[in-house]
């Protein structure tokens, strides 16, 4: 059987079911790959101004590169935000899980000392995120009840750790930030002004087996009850995914339960609306060509 490659996300299910040995029950031959090189880059300065470099470049962009896997070990599961495993799906670019999804909880952040209390304070005030990932997204969608879409000033600065470091180091006004990100802000001093939980996708190349990826779910519902019922019980896990330069910075113990893998649908309804509120904001240049059922896969049976 080929070595079936996880790409972790940071959340706590991946490394519970590896530790507990629910791969192995499931009769899943697997490896957990991460990319710290690429995941835990430091924020980009211009030379020419000292200000934070614009990066256009996110989570679409590697599955594009990647055929629908993201880094360089060529995942067969991995996960981003909806909008993006939605996209690149519907383009072709990998299949997107259709028999569940995660929610990631996240917000729009700043600095204790920033005088920013209110969504509103946050009118023409840039705001970091990362280009076509989960933050670009939520940021819009968290901000549109408060503010007109023109008055939303977004900074695309690069990976979720560089963006870290810009919000910690006063280069921006806010930084939207999620997951194990959020909980090292929140630890660090930094003041949520606006909740931005948003809903993850699974992305699957299309060589990988279907009967592959159910093992994998099976696994990770097993990890989800175990998340449930004690979490405090696995939150050293989180320390695998923290950059060096803050690992010590941080209690891990003191952080919430993360990420939620839900084990529902990613309905047709809710791929053709996602669809229709991606291109309403004009984030993708153009119109998507294949429908849900070409561009999701789900349980066989």
């Amino acid at each position: 059987m080929p070595e079936f490659v996880i790409r972790p996300h940071g959340r706590l299910h991946d490394w519970i079911a590896h530790e507990k040995g629910y791969f192995r029950d499931e009769g899943l031959s697997y490896r957990l790959a991460t990319d710290e090189q690429h995941e835990n880059r430091l924020k980009e300065l211009d030379p020419a101004t000292g200000t934070l470099r614009e990066i256009r470049s996110g989570a679409y962009e590697m599955y594009e590169q990647g055929g629908g896997a993201k880094g360089e070990a060529h995942s067969d599961i991995s996960c981003a935000c909806h909008w993006t495993v939605n996209e690149a799906a519907t383009r072709n670019v990998g299949r997107m899980w259709a028999s569940a999804y995660s929610v990631m909880p996240g917000a729009i952040m700043v600095r204790s000392d920033s005088p920013i209390r209110w969504p509103e304070d946050l009118a023409g005030k840039e705001i970091a995120v990362g280009y076509r990932s989960g933050s670009h997204y939520t940021t819009i969608q968290a901000l549109e009840p408060f503010l007109k879409r023109a008055d939303i000033k977004l900074k695309f600065g690069g990976m979720p750790w560089a963006r870290v470091d810009a919000g910690l180091d006063s280069d921006v006004a806010a930084i939207t930030v999620w997951g194990i990100g959020y909980y090292v802000c929140e630890q660090l001093g930094m003041r949520k002004v606006v909740d931005a939980t948003f809903m993850g996708g699974f992305m699957v190349p299309p060589p990988t087996p279907t009967e592959d990826v159910e093992r994998y779910f099976r696994a990770l519902k097993r990890a989800q009850l175990d998340i449930d019922l004690a979490a405090e019980r696995y939150k050293h896990h989180y320390a695998r995914e923290i950059p060096p330069r803050y690992r010590e910075r941080v209690d891990v113990r003191l952080f919430g339960p993360g990420e939620r893998v839900v084990f529902l649908p990613y309905s047709r309804e809710t791929f053709e609306s996602t669809q229709r509120w991606i291109h309403e904001h004009d984030i993708f240049e153009a119109a998507p060509v294949l429908n849900y059922d070409a561009a999701t896969a789900k349980h066989a049976s």
